[in-house]
């Protein structure tokens, strides 16, 4: 689902408040870079408020930290909210080789970060992709997290490798025509992170995949910035990763695990989410029985922004009991 996650990503603009609160084109305003030498790269960092500590996780892999800043950041009203950029993604620096994009190296950098900032605890909040090494660290370091909230996510990547068939399975029985497309790149040898492939594969309607409603749209600073990183997506998805993932997100299965983390945990899908589809999403009911579980009836990828009252009524009681 990569150029999906692409053509979306890279389609962040203004949109109006409409019911959302949290929503304020004004927000990145509030915010300044600071960089913080980790590893021998300069790692972005924007940190603002008081109060127990939030680290917001972006999905992609690929993504930089603007679009949860644009709808979580006015959180620093009541707690110290930490948005970075991963290694190779939005102002941080880039690695110098691509091997070093993993699942493993995102989770080892929270650690790090959380060291560096000197929290003793904090509290995870991760979208899409972010849920990953959310999950992962939860289960690495459980002392050291309070709460956790998981945004449409993954428990490991074979439910990303189904989450990619439902996607094809659909694109291909609901838009048939565009679909010969595909076939006929797929028989001539193309994978998903051909420039060739991605054109016509990014080409499908995003509606009942990120958006129910697809007049939505994520709030977006006004300078310039590296939203998507497609490198960091193929190192850690592979480099046919719409068809067959690999690369370190196969490897990643917290199933048997999520029971045992001892994070006070809240998780939340979307009916129509075409990116974590309810199929897999309700096993969490399954794999972590004591977490909360929040089905969001009139939304797909993107809760926050389709279903805004609902959805910070729920978090905020979360974030604040």
């Amino acid at each position: 689902m990569k150029t999906i996650f692409k053509f979306f990503y890279l389609s962040i603009f203004f949109i109006t408040a409409c019911n959302n609160a949290q929503q304020d084109s004004k927000i990145f305003d509030q915010f300044e870079s600071k960089f913080y030498e980790i590893d021998g790269y300069k790692i972005n960092v924007e940190l603002k408020g008081s109060g127990d500590p939030i680290f917001f996780l972006p999905g992609g892999p690929g993504n930089s930290h603007d679009y949860m800043q644009g709808n979580f950041g006015q959180y620093y009203k009541t707690n110290t909210v930490v948005f970075f950029d991963w290694l190779g993604r939005g102002k941080s620096d880039d690695a110098k080789s691509p091997s070093e994009y993993s699942v493993e190296a995102d989770v080892a950098l929270i650690e790090k970060l959380r060291k560096l900032l000197k929290f003793k605890k904090i509290s995870l909040v991760g979208h899409s992709y972010g849920t990953v090494p959310a999950q992962a660290y939860a289960i690495k370091y459980k002392d050291n997290v309070d709460k956790m909230v998981l945004i449409n996510g993954f428990h490991s990547g074979a439910m990303w490798q189904a989450n990619c068939d439902s996607y094809n399975h659909y694109a291909k029985t609901h838009f048939p025509e565009k679909w010969k497309k595909v076939d006929s790149l797929r028989a001539l040898g193309y994978v998903s992170s051909d420039p060739e492939f991605m054109k016509v594969y990014g080409s499908f309607p995003t509606k009942y995949i990120y958006y129910h409603n697809t007049k939505l749209k994520q709030n977006s600073p006004k300078e310039k910035y590296r939203g998507w990183a497609n490198d960091v997506y193929v190192s850690i998805i592979g480099k046919d990763g719409d068809f067959d993932v690999s690369g370190s997100m196969i490897n990643q299965d917290y199933r048997k695990e999520l029971k045992n983390i001892k994070a006070k945990t809240l998780v939340i899908a979307g009916r129509y989410d075409g990116v974590s589809t309810p199929e897999f999403a309700v096993q969490y009911k399954t794999f972590m029985p004591k977490a909360q579980f929040e089905m969001f009836e009139n939304s797909a990828h993107n809760p926050y922004l389709e279903e805004p009252k609902k959805f910070y009524k729920i978090f905020n009681t979360f974030i604040n009991e």
